[in-house]
């Protein structure tokens, strides 16, 4: 059985997309890609069909990531397949969580800050879109410190280790 996880933001562009690709790499890293995939969606749908945003794409790249990406905006009928949904901030929370047809459903969606101990009180990925280079440079080391945290939960559930 394949465990399913979905990076969401406001585009999907930007922020999910890089969360996708960083946490591909970790499940790859980590010998668990046969068990665990990982996609992106955003909340809109106004870059559907689009790639990811070049800065993304750039950073990425930079850093030895993948960067193959299409945009397309969330349906609530894919709660049913996902085991996991990670919000990149917490208007994409509420709004998921509003979209979820049961409250098991409601209950997958986690904001992806919250598994990086050292975020503290700051929960979300700020919105890069509109900043500069600098601004994909902090999201990917957000992203990358959440994901070890990420990984190690969906390792559990994966190896049924989790509590």
């Amino acid at each position: 059985m394949t465990y399913r996880v979905c990076f969401v933001c406001t585009g999907n562009i930007c922020r999910s997309p890089m969360a996708a690709s960083v946490f591909r790499a970790r499940v790859a890293e980590a010998g668990l890609d046969d068990r665990v995939e990982a996609d992106s969606a955003g909340t809109g749908g106004w870059h559907e069909g689009d790639g990811a945003d070049p800065r993304t794409a750039r950073v990425l790249e930079e850093h030895g990531y993948g960067s193959e990406h299409t945009a397309r905006r969330f349906q609530a009928s894919w709660f049913a397949r996902l085991d996991l949904v990670i919000a990149l901030d917490s208007g994409h929370l509420k709004a998921l969580r509003r979209l979820a047809p049961t409250e098991e459903d409601a209950r997958k969606v986690r904001l992806l800050r919250s598994f990086d101990p050292a975020a503290g009180d700051d929960p979300d990925v700020p919105d890069l879109y509109y900043g500069g280079l600098d601004g994909f440079e902090e999201c990917l080391e957000m992203v990358e410190a959440a994901s070890t945290g990420l990984l190690a939960a969906v390792r559990a559930e994966v190896e049924g280790t989790a509590a």
